[in-house]
């Protein structure tokens, strides 16, 4: 991994203005306007001197030079045909592209006023050479889930906007530069939405709805739409959280929620888990008309979140010499390996989803989230097996024939784009948890551990109240608790804010509503053992923790009186321990009565029933 720590050093050592840079936020696509290609710099050289005026040492550098830019553009091309799932074969590949980046930015940098004064080098195509790298950074944290990296490209992108790389290219009248500028804000706002900076995107919309303007009066545009639309989606994503929490001068406090240290309860002292360790998890979105920013549902961004440690920065770990100190190297292990996959197909999903059981390490969990709308069963036959109770839709924009839809079937046969609980039997053989948000997620329950190994699914309530339903456009309830359960809990009590010291009371006050939910899981006689199992890694157990919470919430709302409203798992939990213990139902209505909305809660748990 040297050469991760090695490009950084070079680029931010050898600069003093130091370069940071990024384009491409949702993928390594879109082409990016090189730089004269070496067989015509000699046109681009100024002056009226001919290719033999040239001194042989600077007709050398800018030969130098062009190798190198055709080189990187070649490596960078080339991640968009490495394969999307698999852990290992692309970081050779990784590498070898970091090192060619490095050294066409350490090269440009020494030999500046030649490439000045020979090439006609613009302060925006040296910008566009880090840009690379920064969107390396960012795609290297999608490979390996690593948050570190996301605050590597946050580095970059930021210094492209102190610097001012882009600001140049409004003067020049080429449109195809503005887009390059446009891409650039989009990517940004990604990186800064993933790390929690919403004052900061909040200012980016802003600055990128008048480079927008700017763009479609200059020019004669067909892609106007398209841009507002960017806009639309961010400033829905921003909006989506449904409390806001503000500090005693009425600002908006932005906290994080991925894992940090001390937020998940420990295991008591001999008490007997599991050993298994979440190492792959798909997350999949599927959602109609739900908020999205890129390829990316609120329902996905909280979910990867939810499966993802507190960022550390690069730097605060790297020492001198480009290697991490003993006493420096993270105590805690890496976070699990994420696929994100927004509305894939049926044959896109299954390819990852065995790509990853292929690769999962011995004692290890691959878990699956399936955010999408529910498919339902079209009528009964005299056995129904896992294919007759329907399950979620998988996308189906894909399957044309002639530039055609090809239309639905015969009534009586299955839905061909439907993910049914029978299709992932076969990665039932390793231990698989699967969180299932949808209209349908109760098809799920109709599962059969058929291999003996680990298998838990954690089910949504399959119908909500009119007031919770109005808000499903901004991420599902379910999702939200498994999320953030302070978050939840106070959007279904009607809470649009929350004062920063109420909230830090009351999330002080469910660590210990979560110490005794653990107890209850493990404590339980009757409870099935593959809870157990998955209970020893820290992701699976604040996930079962917060899904017994939600459980027990919902039971005691007032507005919550189907069955059909509450979640459900496979295996069943053992109710009268867990999300029905009167423990847990007296640390509701405590929470409930510090939050002063006790009276939409069932104060003796008798009536509810």
């Amino acid at each position: 991994m040297l050469w991760l720590i090695n490009v950084r050093a070079v680029i931010v050592q050898s600069v003093p203005w130091t370069p940071s840079s990024h384009c491409h936020v949702r993928g390594l696509s879109g082409s990016e306007e090189e730089l004269p290609k070496v067989s015509s710099l000699f046109t681009v050289m100024t002056g009226a001197e001919t290719e033999d005026d040239i001194p042989l040492g600077e007709r050398k550098t800018v030969t130098d030079f062009c190798y190198l830019l055709d080189k990187s553009k070649q490596l960078f091309n080339g991640l968009r045909d490495l394969p999307q799932y698999g852990h290992k074969q692309w970081q050779s590949y990784f590498g070898r592209t970091f090192d060619v980046y490095t050294k066409l930015w350490k090269f440009q940098q020494q030999h500046r006023q030649v490439l000045d004064s020979r090439y006609g080098l613009k302060r925006w195509q040296i910008g566009e050479v880090a840009s690379k790298i920064g969107q390396l950074y960012y795609h290297y944290y999608l490979r390996t889930s690593e948050t570190s990296y996301l605050n590597e490209a946050f580095s970059f992108y930021s210094a492209i906007r102190q610097r001012s790389y882009y600001f140049q290219v409004n003067k020049e009248d080429r449109p195809e530069l503005v887009v390059k500028k446009l891409r650039y804000y989009a990517r940004y706002i990604v990186v800064c939405l993933l790390l929690n900076k919403m004052d900061l995107v909040k200012v980016l919309v802003k600055e990128l709805s008048e480079e927008i303007e700017d763009y479609t009066q200059r020019f004669n545009t067909e892609d106007q739409l398209e841009w507002n639309l960017v806009l639309q989606e961010v400033a829905a994503f921003v909006e989506a959280d449904p409390v806001v929490i503000l500090n005693d001068n009425n600002a908006v406090v932005i906290l994080s929620n991925r894992l940090q240290e001390g937020s998940v309860p420990p295991l008591e002292q001999g008490m007997v888990v599991g050993q298994l360790i979440l190492a792959d998890a798909l997350i999949i979105g599927n959602c109609n008309n739900q908020v999205k920013f890129s390829e990316l549902t609120i329902d996905m961004f909280r979910m990867l979140q939810a499966l993802e440690r507190e960022p550390v920065n690069l730097a605060t770990q790297t020492s001198k010499q480009g290697t991490l100190e003993p006493s420096e190297k993270p105590a805690k292990r890496e976070n699990p390996h994420k696929y994100l996959l927004y509305k894939p197909t049926f044959s896109q999903l299954f390819t990852f989803l065995s790509a990853s059981f292929k690769e999962l390490p011995a004692n290890s969990v691959l878990l699956v989230y399936l955010s999408a709308t529910g498919v339902f069963p079209t009528g009964h036959s005299d056995y129904e097996g896992p294919y007759d109770f329907g399950g979620v839709l998988t996308n189906t924009n894909r399957d044309v024939v002639n530039g055609e839809t090809v239309q639905k079937r015969n009534q009586a046969q299955k839905e061909m784009h439907c993910l049914h609980p029978g299709d992932l039997f076969p990665f039932t053989r390793k231990p698989l948890f699967v969180i299932v948000d949808s209209s349908n997620s109760t098809a799920y329950k109709n599962f059969t551990n058929l291999f003996g190994q680990p298998l838990v699914c954690l089910l949504s309530p399959t119908v909500y109240p009119k007031s919770v339903q109005d808000q499903c456009q901004r991420g599902s309830l379910f999702t939200l608790f498994l999320y953030s359960p302070l978050l939840a809990f106070s959007s279904i009590c009607g809470l649009n804010n929350l004062r920063r010291g109420l909230w830090d009371r009351a999330q002080e006050f469910l660590r210990k509503v979560y110490r005794d939910i653990g107890q209850m899981i493990t404590r339980s006689r009757t409870i099935d053992q593959a809870f157990l199992q998955f209970f020893g890694d820290e992701f699976l157990r604040l996930l079962l923790i917060r899904f017994v919470f939600c459980s027990a919430a919902l039971r005691l709302h007032k507005l919550f009186r189907e069955s059909r409203s509450f979640p459900e798992s496979y295996p069943e939990l053992p109710k009268q321990d867990t999300v029905e213990s009167n423990l847990l139902q007296k640390h509701v209505l405590e929470l409930a009565t510090m939050l002063d909305v006790q009276s939409l809660f069932w104060d003796d748990s008798l009536e509810a029933y």
